[in-house]
């Protein structure tokens, strides 16, 4: 009896023994672990806990720690690229705003102050005037629906739509523009109808801002296109064109708002640099994709993906 009671006190001894040196263990390995942390925070690294470990539930406590590491990194470049978006929107916003805000005031001016003008001149100059106002607030009405479509509570009503017409309508609006500037126009859209659930106004200014993209930047190479085709589960609509393309280099921050190439600012090319942001927005929103591929001067072509419905 009393040898069980030696045997007994002995193992007691060991596992007293045992949880006393892995309480000092753990407490170790948790003060490493929160000065490695002090050191994270206080210095705003990218650097990750490591800590050689046998015990589980320290292993599980990193995993977690260094999950939230990375989600907090993720969530601090997205803050450091949104505040240089937002800097870099309110310069582009001074710049287009400023600019045809002086033509504006310069045509007032000439209004006011030359009493020589005659009446075909004052006539073309307030002409011009209305034109430039409306270049204006077309452009504050970008700036107010891409701020609508970011904002969280913006959604848009979805219903069966037939896009193979909606397509055909689209290029008819260029029409005059298209043969203003001698371009072809090369449409293969199926008599057989296409079905996606979408929205038809935010359809009709996705293919709106498309078009109007292509004629104003690959005009040169004298042929738009615009393809509709469809697979087993969804619809695909190609826009494209053969002109000057978009370099490898710019093809990923096309639809970056205020994002514009590098002659955007050329009087020909001008641009809000807002479109494309919006026109991927509202696909997006109607549970499309849009993506880009460019040979300069081979095919540049937009393509938009929805999913097809058959019912």
């Amino acid at each position: 009896m009393i040898q069980l009671l030696i045997v007994i006190l002995i193992a007691l001894l060991i596992l007293n023994g045992w949880q006393f040196f892995s309480r000092r263990k753990l407490k170790r390995e948790l003060d490493e672990i929160h000065h490695s942390l002090a050191h994270i925070v206080e210095n705003g690294t990218s650097q990750k806990l490591l800590l050689q470990t046998d015990q589980q539930i320290v292993q599980r406590f990193l995993v977690q720690i260094n999950r939230l590491l990375d989600y907090n990194q993720k969530v601090m470049a997205d803050y450091a690229r949104t505040k240089l978006n937002l800097k870099k929107m309110l310069s582009n916003m001074s710049h287009d705003l400023k600019t045809p805000l002086t033509v504006v005031l310069g045509y007032v001016e000439k209004l006011q102050l030359d009493e020589k003008m005659t009446l075909r001149e004052r006539e073309e100059t307030i002409s011009r005037l209305h034109q430039k106002m409306l270049s204006v607030i077309s452009l504050l009405n970008q700036f107010f629906d891409l701020a609508k479509i970011d904002s969280d509570e913006y959604s848009i009503p979805l219903s069966k739509i037939e896009i193979n017409e909606l397509c055909r309508k689209n290029v008819l609006e260029f029409y005059d523009l298209l043969q203003s500037k001698g371009m072809e126009v090369e449409i293969s859209i199926p008599e057989r109808p296409y079905y996606i659930l979408g929205n038809e106004e935010a359809l009709h200014r996705i293919l709106n801002n498309l078009i109007s993209n292509a004629i104003r930047y690959g005009s040169d190479g004298k042929v738009l296109g615009l393809t509709l085709r469809q697979d087993e589960d969804n619809i695909a609509i190609d826009i494209w064109d053969k002109g000057k393309g978009i370099s490898e280099a710019n093809q990923d921050r096309v639809f970056e708002r205020l994002y514009t190439l590098d002659d955007a600012r050329n009087p020909e090319f001008q641009g809000s640099g807002l479109g494309l942001s919006i026109t991927k927005r509202l696909t997006e929103a109607m549970k499309g994709s849009i993506h880009l591929e460019s040979k300069p001067y081979e095919k540049t072509v937009f393509t938009c993906v929805f999913k097809r419905i058959t019912y």
